[in-house]
């Protein structure tokens, strides 16, 4: 899949009217695997250097939908060689469950924020906000799209979460984990008939509760 240009490009307008206002680390976030029926939600979080050196990677960062995966591993390895401070976190499908993919989501959030050094002094998020964070911070509607931080953490968390999954797959093996990343796909609904859940499987969702 190449880059098409109906595909939003994101910018740095959000990072450089924060930089405007005093701001120097900014932390771009996003998450990955929220909609999946089996394993963690991820979340990465990303501050990036103010000043960029000018490289052909970067106008190839896009939301990690509208990518490739060999072009996201690439990505992935460029942002976090340049990046001031990364950090993943991730919420089980225990956590899911108990508290629902909305709290599980914030908690992976908080956690990829907490690994980073320095810390940042504001959050672009995708789409939602962080209510139990101090930290100023703006929700951004199609954030993956549109700001170029938050579709690096989009990136580097989509890497992280299918790394993962891969290696899960050699644990809970007949269910093609390494293909469909727990997404709810033909082949995964399958699976799930013919074997039933495996203990990693979100038993709050849909087709997997009808088959506990």
């Amino acid at each position: 899949m190449g880059l098409s240009n109906n595909y939003k490009i994101p910018s740095f307008a959000e990072e450089k009217k924060l930089e405007a206002q005093g701001y120097q680390l900014i932390a771009g976030l996003d998450e990955v695997g929220r909609g999946a029926l089996a394993g963690p939600v991820v979340a990465a979080a990303v501050i990036l250097p103010s000043k960029l050196k000018k490289t052909r990677w970067l106008t190839q960062v896009r939301d990690s939908k509208q990518l490739t995966p060999a072009r996201r591993e690439l990505l992935s390895q460029h942002i976090r060689e340049i990046a001031v401070s990364m950090g993943i976190g991730m919420a089980s499908h225990k956590i899911i469950d108990n508290r629902g993919i909305v709290t599980a989501t914030r908690l992976a959030m908080k956690r990829a924020i907490s690994q980073l050094s320095p810390p940042p002094q504001y959050l672009l998020i995708d789409y939602m906000r962080l209510p139990e964070s101090p930290l100023p911070q703006r929700g951004i509607v199609d954030g993956d799209c549109l700001c170029f931080s938050i579709a690096c953490a989009s990136i580097v968390a989509k890497v992280a979460r299918d790394h993962l999954m891969v290696e899960l797959d050699k644990i809970y093996s007949g269910y093609g984990l390494a293909g469909h990343k727990g997404y709810c796909t033909k082949e995964h609904v399958t699976c799930l008939n013919r074997l039933g859940p495996s203990t990693i499987h979100r038993r709050t969702f849909q087709p997997v509760k009808y088959l506990i």
